[in-house]
């Protein structure tokens, strides 16, 4: 499975937005309203690459647009990050959940490894048309698809790394992991886990001041 040959050659965000709407790389597409591509300007210095679409943003087409988004909103203002200057995207684009009653709201299921590299080719995309200076990664899923499968937030979270050669970035571009913000809003003390984001996002910020710095 893969999304190749789906993904336009030289076309802008615009257009990749339209033709996601056509991928049928992996089975995910037969049952969602749509998929859903990233949103933000095409000169976004910071990339924010988040796990796949929940029910809201399945139903909206737009990321990040449902509680965990205005969580992550939150946490970008406490971290010092500024949202206008960022570019925020999903690593699987259409959601996967299980059938629910009519006027229920659909619960996810976690995409598998196939899927996750299935859709890789739209992600690398973003990449190649942002060529980000910073990278935040939200959750496992997001982590696997740019860090491959061995990769776990528990272990990697809030340490500045290297953007992956396949991922075009700018030069010294950073990764930054750290939990996604529904894990946030599962966790038994929400404030804690909120805390811990903001420290993850604030080792970016600090990274940014870095590089400002030496130029």
């Amino acid at each position: 499975m893969s999304a190749e040959e789906y993904v336009p050659r030289g076309a802008d965000l615009d257009e990749l937005r339209e033709a996601v709407q056509r991928c049928h790389g992996c089975p995910l597409y037969r049952d969602t309203t749509q998929a859903v591509f990233g949103a933000g300007s095409a000169r976004a210095r910071i990339l924010v690459v988040g796990e796949q679409p929940g029910d809201i943003e399945d139903r909206r087409g737009q990321p990040f647009v449902g509680p965990a988004g205005k969580l992550l909103d939150r946490a970008f203002d406490a971290a010092g990050l500024d949202r206008g200057l960022m570019y925020v995207t999903n690593a699987v684009k259409h959601f996967k959940h299980r059938p629910a009653a009519p006027g229920k709201r659909r619960i996810h299921q976690t995409p598998d490894q196939r899927e996750i590299t299935a859709c890789r080719p739209w992600l690398v995309e973003e990449f190649r048309q942002l060529r980000p200076a910073q990278v935040v990664v939200l959750g496992a899923i997001a982590g696997k698809a740019l860090l491959g499968p061995s990769f776990r937030v528990t272990q990697q979270r809030g340490v500045p790394l290297k953007v992956p050669d396949e991922f075009p970035a700018a030069p010294g571009a950073v990764l930054v992991a750290t939990i996604h913000p529904s894990a946030v809003l599962r966790a038994d003390d929400r404030e804690e886990a909120f805390a811990g984001l903001v420290d993850d996002l604030r080792t970016l910020a600090r990274s940014a001041s870095t590089t400002s710095s030496r130029h």
